[in-house]
């Protein structure tokens, strides 16, 4: 699989998002899905300390186990498990919160610490310095942030350089074919400013871009949407959006694809982004997610798909 950068990081260009890691798979299924993202090439784990109240992470650390070292570990702070914190970007949550993280995940060390969305209490300066002094520590490799916009990371950036500290390596958003918010408000803008990788979460609108869902079909029995509660599965679906599912589906039918493919291949052909980081609860769909983002899109294919798209 193709490798690319965050920082000093060769991860990926598929990574696997762990949070249904013991909210809705066991630790044996986890351990079967870890197997085979490992086996299909994959080595960026994505997980948080929120995930399942810290499940996530200990699912993730007991399945890798002695392989350990042929992977690299995202994971993601704002509060410990159990807790409201304020103050969340502060030295001392932040050191609270990796040594939690450090344990459940069975290791010495995180590849990739990200802060999960922006703390409006505690100065980035603050933040960049608590985590560069883990990172000379060998507690943390790379520094990455969630949710921010381009303002903060033009701020975090400057910040970073006049402090003389690491800055972050990366910004993990909403972004998909049918969420293309930072192309809009400027955030892969900044990220070519200051050399971010971008790493695009819900890439498959869950599961909207897999093909399950169509119009004027009931939604599948056990899909996630159909779990969710229905304002929360609104925000994915609706009758708008499964017109341009249906589109998009054709589009790619044509060209002798899935829309899983092209969902994948979409974002994987930005060079800006590093890592594709999908879910599963099976090896099945492992391999699927793993495979879906060799489809090279060319440039005529990429004007075609901005006419689908609007």
């Amino acid at each position: 699989m193709e490798l690319r950068k965050i920082g000093q990081l060769d991860v990926s260009v598929v990574g696997l998002g762990c949070n249904n890691f013991g909210m809705r798979i066991s630790q044996e299924e986890t351990q079967a899905v870890v197997d085979a993202a490992i086996d299909a090439g994959i080595n960026y784990f994505d997980t948080a300390e929120s995930y399942g109240g810290g499940k996530s992470e200990e699912f993730l650390g007991a399945a890798l186990g002695s392989r350990r070292g042929d992977v690299m570990i995202a994971t993601k702070w704002h509060a410990p498990p159990g807790t409201s914190a304020t103050h969340f970007g502060s030295r001392e949550v932040m050191r609270a919160a990796v040594e939690g993280s450090l344990a459940r995940l069975r290791t010495d060390h995180i590849d990739h610490y990200i802060l999960h969305r922006h703390d409006p209490d505690t100065p980035i300066a603050d933040t960049l310095t608590a985590l560069d002094e883990l990172r000379r520590e060998g507690k943390i490799r790379e520094l990455g942030c969630s949710n921010f916009d381009a303002a903060q990371l033009d701020e975090a950036a400057s910040e970073a350089a006049r402090l003389g500290v690491a800055p972050f390596a990366s910004v993990q958003n909403h972004y998909s074919l049918l969420r293309r918010d930072p192309e809009n408000d400027g955030v892969l803008a900044a990220c070519e400013r200051h050399g971010i990788a971008f790493v695009p979460y819900f890439p498959l609108e869950s599961g909207l871009l897999t093909g399950k869902y169509r119009a004027g079909e009931p939604l599948p029995d056990g899909s996630r949407l159909a779990n969710w509660k229905p304002e929360l599965a609104a925000q994915f679906i609706d009758d708008d959006r499964l017109r341009i599912v249906g589109e998009l589906t054709e589009w790619a039918e044509n060209r002798g694809h899935s829309i899983l493919e092209l969902a994948m291949s979409w974002l994987a052909a930005n060079q800006r982004v590093a890592s594709v980081i999908c879910g599963a609860t099976s090896p099945t769909q492992v391999f699927a997610n793993a495979a879906a983002a060799s489809w090279s899109l060319g440039t005529d294919d990429l004007a075609s798909l901005r006419e689908v798209l609007g």
